[in-house]
């Protein structure tokens, strides 16, 4: 059975004057203020539709500890960015994933292998995949 996730959003105006919110179903974080004069500048004062999928693809380390996990590995600690491109009139042309792990026993060859995995296998970089670039550094925490 499918996982259903729902968000809601309003909007008064046109595109180049007005604005509007965004919020989860869930309730987990308070409406968010989204217009496109902050989405084509980026502003502290408004989110994007573009700083919303970054959070999303950050969560890759989901699907990283997942492997890790099957590894064998244990005491799994990851630390993510994920800067995504908006290109006015062309769209979302990257996600750009950093990630920092450790665990026990963990070697950078491995860690790298286990990332460029869960890279393939994480649900938003599926979702991605054949539109947006995905690009991923992976490195052990010091």
């Amino acid at each position: 059975m499918a996982a259903i996730s729902i968000a809601h959003a309003t909007w008064q105006g046109d595109l180049m004057h007005g604005g509007g919110k965004v919020r989860p179903e869930s309730e987990t974080f308070e409406a968010l203020p989204v217009s496109w004069a902050h989405r084509a500048e980026r502003s502290k004062a408004h989110t994007s539709p573009e700083e919303l999928l970054a959070a999303a693809h950050a969560s890759f380390c989901m699907a990283l500890s997942n492997g890790m996990g099957k590894a064998g590995l244990e005491h799994i600690r990851l630390e993510a960015t994920a800067e995504v491109s908006f290109v006015p009139g062309t769209g979302v042309t990257e996600s750009a994933i950093r990630v920092r792990g450790a665990a026990d026993g963990l070697k950078a060859a491995q860690f790298k292998e286990l990332a460029e995995a869960a890279k393939s296998g994480c649900p938003i970089s599926g979702a991605l995949k054949g539109n947006v670039a995905i690009t991923l550094h992976a490195e052990l925490l010091d």
